[in-house]
């Protein structure tokens, strides 16, 4: 149930961009400490302009039902910076993130919801 969707304008396509999904996707898991069954990892091109300067920038989103804390996102903004710059040379101040924790009823999959 956990996903992480990296929006970003520094291009990682074919397997460079598998390479990256597959690193979040276990560092969501771990991190948060749920099965990586569970989770959608999601890499889009956008068009960004961060502090008015053009350059790589991303744009990350990280949800759950629940294992969201202050310690856990500070470990994976972290985890998940670290990631970007060794897979797309884009800097921890160019990225921001966005950790939502959201009710199990409002979460679905399969045909159903979680509550």
């Amino acid at each position: 149930m956990p996903s992480i969707l990296v929006q970003s304008n520094a291009v990682l396509t074919g397997e460079a961009g598998q390479q990256l999904l597959a690193s979040l996707s276990q560092a969501v898991a771990e991190t948060i400490g749920k099965p990586e069954r569970y989770v959608l990892a999601s890499l889009a091109p956008a068009s960004l302009l961060m502090s008015g300067q053009a350059g790589p920038a991303a744009w990350v989103e990280v949800r759950s039902i629940g294992g969201l804390t202050a310690e856990v996102n500070g470990r994976l903004a972290e985890r998940i910076c670290n990631l970007l710059a060794r897979a797309a040379n884009i800097k921890g101040d160019r990225v921001y993130l966005n950790f939502m924790d959201v009710p199990a009823p409002n979460w679905g999959w399969n045909g159903e919801t979680f509550g």
